[in-house]
C-alpha cells in the first residue's frame, strides 16, 4: 500500500470520519423522509415538487428549518466525503469484484450527495440552488440527443439508470445491504426491523429509478428531452396510472422506510 492509499485508510477508519459520515448519513435518512412526505402530498392532490431539490425547500422553510437546512447541508457534504474515503479503501469485509463494485458505487453515491448538499447550501444561502430534477434531466438529455446518435446515446443512459434500478430492487429483495452492517451494534428491537425497512426501502427506489428509465429512454425514442423527468415526474408518473394514488402512497412509505433505514445504517455500518 502506498502512502496516500495508507493516509486514506487512517482517515476512513478514524473516529472522527465515522462519526461525521455516520451523522451525515442520518442527514441523508432526513432527506428521504422528506421526499416520503412530499410525495404522499402528491398523492392526495396537491403539486408539490417531490424531489431532493423541493424536500430541501421544504425543509428549510422556517425559521428553526432553516437551522435545520444549514445542519442536513453540511451533513450531506461530510457524507459524500466519507464515500469517497471508503471509495478509496474501505469495504475491506468481502474482495474481488463485489469489493470492487461496492467502491465504485460508494465513489458514484459521494458525487451524487455532495452535489445535493452544494445544492442544500444554495438554497439556504438564497441562491436557488439551480434547477428541479425534471429541468435538469431534461437539460442532460437534449444535450445528449444534439450529439451525433443522439437518440441511442439516450437509449444508452435510459439502460444504464434501469441497470441501477435493477441492482436496487435485487440488493433490497435478497438484503444484500445487510453485508455491509454490524447487526450487532443494534439494540435488540432494531436488529429485528432493520433487515425488512432496508428492503422495503430499496425496492422503493428501485421502482422509481425503474420510471425515471422508462421516462429517458422514451425521451430517446421519441428525441423529445421534455419526455424524461427525473425524482418528481416518475413520482407524478406513477400518480397518473390506474390506481395511481395507492401506488404512490405505498412507494412513498418506501422512501421513508429507506429513510429509516439511513439511520439504523448510520449506526451499524462496518468501519
Amino acid at each position: 500500500m502506498n502512502r496516500t492509499e495508507a493516509t486514506a485508510e487512517r482517515g476512513e477508519k478514524s473516529n472522527t470520519a465515522q462519526v461525521l459520515g455516520r451523522a451525515g448519513m442520518a442527514c441523508y435518512g432526513v432527506v428521504h423522509l422528506v421526499i416520503a412526505y412530499l410525495a404522499l402530498q402528491v398523492a392526495f392532490g396537491d403539486s408539490e415538487q417531490a424531489d431532493q431539490k423541493g424536500a430541501l425547500q421544504q425543509i428549510g422553510s422556517t425559521a428553526f428549518g432553516q437551522i435545520l437546512l444549514w445542519v442536513v447541508a453540511v451533513g450531506l457534504v461530510l457524507f459524500g466525503l466519507w464515500q469517497f474515503l471508503m471509495a478509496a479503501t474501505g469495504y475491506e469485509w468481502v474482495s474481488g469484484g463485489k469489493r470492487t463494485r461496492k467502491r465504485i458505487g460508494a465513489a458514484a453515491r459521494g458525487v451524487i450527495v455532495i452535489a445535493l448538499g452544494v445544492t442544500a447550501i444554495r438554497i439556504a444561502t438564497g441562491s436557488g440552488g439551480g434547477g428541479s430534477s425534471n429541468e435538469k434531466q431534461q437539460e442532460f438529455t437534449a444535450k445528449l440527443l444534439q450529439l451525433p446518435a443522439g437518440p441511442a446515446l439516450v437509449v444508452i443512459a435510459a439502460a444504464c439508470v434501469l441497470g441501477v434500478a435493477i441492482a436496487a430492487g435485487v440488493k433490497g429483495a435478497k438484503k444484500k445491504f445487510l453485508e455491509d452492517l454490524n447487526t450487532t451494534e443494534l439494540p435488540g428491537k432494531t436488529k429485528r426491523w432493520i433487515g425488512w425497512i432496508g428492503t422495503t426501502g430499496y425496492l422503493a427506489k428501485g421502482v422509481v429509478l425503474a420510471i425515471v428509465a422508462i421516462l429517458l429512454a422514451i425521451a430517446g425514442f421519441t428525441a423529445d428531452p421534455n419526455k424524461a423527468g427525473g425524482l418528481d415526474a416518475a413520482l407524478k408518473t406513477l400518480s397518473a396510472q390506474p390506481f395511481g394514488t395507492v401506488l404512490l402512497i405505498v412507494v412513498a412509505l418506501g422512501l421513508a422506510a429507506f429513510g429509516v433505514y439511513c439511520f439504523g445504517a448510520a449506526r451499524a455500518h462496518k468501519r
